[in-house]
């Protein structure tokens, strides 16, 4: 408790330096950009936009001196190197109403370097010129890298569900509180290592809220199993400090493994080889490892305080009720009977309904959304809808093409390019051609006639590197590049989609071996990773209905149906296949004690359903309310995609998968489930998922079966 309030004190006082840094080594962009900064410097900086929209012409004679005052106060700012008003000749930024305009603010470096103090004194210079009469917003990468929305209170609500969940589960506000309070504990140490962090590496800027996401999602759950299996050893008979053994043996060892698995499927991101998924890899990897840390350490330390005390402040009249299936005759016994008698009905019923949900991946798009998906409220979002008004939609993501001459041919050559380029199906307009003095590099702006996130603005961004570009500088001593931020948001998202298959790959591979490990079984390992690629395909199926077709948006309060930001399914997979991961081990873990004290696979199953049922629904249901709580109030989208994905894949795991089609189809396969071949069996080390059973007979003395 004193290192997690160390760390975030210190955290608080150094400041964290988190950016966006969705740059991609080696594309065509950064080419560009490297080309700008070594021959064009003045240029080698991202770029601001002052947006003006007035309800008389900008050009008459009190806007026109407001504009004039405007531009020589932003041109003199700290890591400011040039402005170009709306008035200049050679550029289209004066709409043909006259009444929109915008500035055009360059700075010295890009925006995940530049220092917030001279970007927010760009913003505030800026909005010091608006009155009623004249509107005044800022957008561009510099500022969406300063400006945010202010927080919601979703870590309050998911919180406060959480609650309700664990005093419906355990009645008693002691036993509530212990999960609750380690998981805080653990996430506060995790924020502060992560804010040192980001000074070593690129951090972006919400990767603080998907920690405390997983954070407490996973820390609530880990410390869930350990304190009901420390209050059935108290109901059994146990003292205090024999009561902690056992539970530390079974529960803890199985979340110990859980929260293995969690990271070592969330360590497939460092394949991607990109520093901003790096940065959410170490981010979402901190959180999981401090946790599960708090919950093997922290929380047996409570244990010692509060002894048996852990019942008192009984509410809901639940002293008592330790056990999580209720017995034989309890809801979980009767579910267990069900499966029981119709395995097969269950297994293809359940594979049916993740099979339809999936259906909708098929046509998922990947693209970084755009600041059209901001908040109304943010300055970044209002210049967008001016600009989008006034110009088109593709004004805010403009292409910056570098050109590197050869030649004296060359200079001719670029202005050929510049008529090619405008004569382009989906170029708006194209600004006249910037040389350096010594004419051996040329910049060129043009602007798309579609929005950044679109896919007609992808394709344009192609079509110019494949046919345009080669066409109109065949011959003549030029080599051109497409970049700027919308063209290296292409690149990205191309990169990392061609990337995905691998992670999955790495990943399920990883998971396959650790459970063939673990529960000495290569069917039961098989069928784990098999019904967690298909839970993964059926909640990206449900996101790609939701957020790209727009399908029930009224409904969840979501932003404009767009594109899937390329990470979030990256992040998705790792993080929800670790979590299925986690049931897996808990539910399985306890049907192999079962098992190795009778060994009856039917009986066992049951006895796993019963023990482990209720106790992995309501983990579960905590789980959907610190994820599904993200999407009422956090004002990114990225984020709100990003916690209702994980809020369905969990409830999809942990009901459909987990209680259904996970035990019909180990009745199914019956003694088959434990089969592992011998040569097989030699060669994989020995790793016991909930410690020695009570009574372990059966293990002693007959061999498990073979097929």
């Amino acid at each position: 408790m004193v290192a997690a309030a160390l760390a975030i004190a210190l955290a608080q006082a150094a400041g964290g330096r988190l950016n966006n840094d969705f740059t991609l080594p080696g594309s065509p962009s950064q080419r560009a950009q490297e080309l700008l900064a070594r021959d064009l410097p003045a240029h080698r900086g991202d770029t601001a936009y002052v947006v003006l929209r007035s309800l008389t012409p900008l050009d008459s004679g009190a806007n026109r001196r407001t504009v004039a005052r405007l531009v020589r106060a932003v041109g003199s700012l700290d890591r400011v190197t040039g402005v170009q008003g709306p008035f200049a000749p050679a550029a289209p930024q004066l709409s043909a109403d006259g009444r929109t305009g915008f500035v055009v603010v360059q700075f010295n470096a890009l925006a995940d370097t530049l220092p917030a103090g001279a970007v927010k004194a760009l913003i505030a210079t800026a909005k010091r010129f608006s009155h009623p009469g004249l509107t005044v917003a800022l957008g561009g990468a510099p500022i969406e890298q300063v400006v945010s929305a202010a927080p919601g209170f979703v870590e309050a609500v998911g919180v406060a569900a959480a609650v309700v969940v664990m005093l419906l589960a355990f009645g008693s506000l002691a036993a509530m509180a212990l999960p609750i309070v380690s998981a805080i504990l653990g996430v506060g140490l995790g924020f502060g290592i992560l804010v040192g962090l980001s000074h070593l590496i690129a951090v972006p800027t919400f990767a603080p809220e998907v920690m405390g996401m997983i954070g407490l999602g996973v820390g609530i759950d880990y410390a869930l199993f350990v304190v009901t299996r420390y209050r059935e050893s108290l109901a059994a008979g146990l003292p205090p400090r024999e009561a902690t053994v056992r539970a530390l043996q079974t529960a803890g060892r199985a979340v110990l493994l859980a929260g293995s698995m969690v990271v070592i499927a969330l360590s497939g991101l460092f394949v991607v080889g990109l520093g901003f998924m790096d940065g959410l890899a170490l981010a979402t990897i901190i959180a999981v490892a401090l946790v599960l840390t708090a919950a093997l350490t922290l929380l047996p330390a409570f244990f010692g305080f509060l002894g048996r005390s852990i019942d008192r402040f009984t509410v809901l009249n639940r002293r008592g009720r330790t056990g999580p299936g209720g017995g034989e005759r309890g809801i979980w016994g009767s579910w267990a009977r069900m499966v029981r008698a119709r395995p097969a009905a269950f297994a293809a019923g359940g594979v049916a309904v993740l099979a339809l949900l999936a259906v909708p991946l098929l046509s998922m798009r990947l693209a970084f959304s755009d600041a059209g998906n901001d908040p109304p409220s943010l300055t970044t979002r209002q210049a967008y809808d001016l600009l989008a008004k006034g110009f088109g939609a593709g004004f805010n993501g403009p292409l910056l093409i570098a050109a590197e001459l050869h030649g004296p041919e060359a200079q001719a050559t670029v202005l050929r390019l510049a008529t090619a380029l405008r004569a382009t199906p989906g170029v708006a307009s194209v600004a006249a051609p910037q040389f350096n003095r010594s004419a051996s590099a040329a910049m060129l702006v043009a602007y798309p006639t579609t929005a950044p996130q679109s896919a007609q603005t992808a394709s344009l961004v192609r079509r110019l590197r494949e046919r345009v570009i080669p066409r109109g500088t065949a011959g003549g001593g030029v080599a051109a590049y497409v970049g700027g931020e919308t063209a290296a948001g292409v690149d990205t998202s191309a990169y990392l989609s061609n990337r995905l298959p691998l992670v999955i790959a790495a990943v399920v591979l990883l998971a396959f071996v650790l459970m063939m490990a673990v529960f000495r079984s290569l069917l039961v390992a098989a069928e784990a990773a098999l019904m967690n690629l298909l839970v993964t395909g059926a909640c990206y199926g449900v996101i790609v209905a939701v957020y790209q077709w727009g399908v029930a948006e009224r409904l969840l309060g979501a932003s404009a149906a767009g594109p899937i930001d390329p990470w979030i399914p990256l992040m998705i997979f790792t993080i929800a296949f670790g979590l299925s991961m986690d049931y897996e081990v808990f539910l399985l873990s306890r049907i192999r004690e079962s098992w190795l004290r009778s060994g009856d696979n039917a009986g066992a199953i049951g006895h796993g359903l019963r023990e482990s049922g209720r106790v992995i629904t309501a983990a579960a249901a905590i789980m959907v309310c610190v994820f599904g709580s993200f999407v009422i109030d956090d004002p990114l989208r990225v984020l709100d995609v990003f916690g209702f994905g994980l809020a369905v894949a969990v409830l999809l795991d942990a009901t459909i998968a987990r209680m259904a089609i996970v035990p019909a189809v180990m009745h199914l396969l019956g003694p088959a489930n434990w089969w592992l071949p011998s040569w097989l069996a030699r060669r994989l080390p020995a790793l016991d998922p909930g410690g020695t059973p009570e009574t372990p007979a059966l293990a002693q003395v007959q061999p498990l079966p073979r097929v």
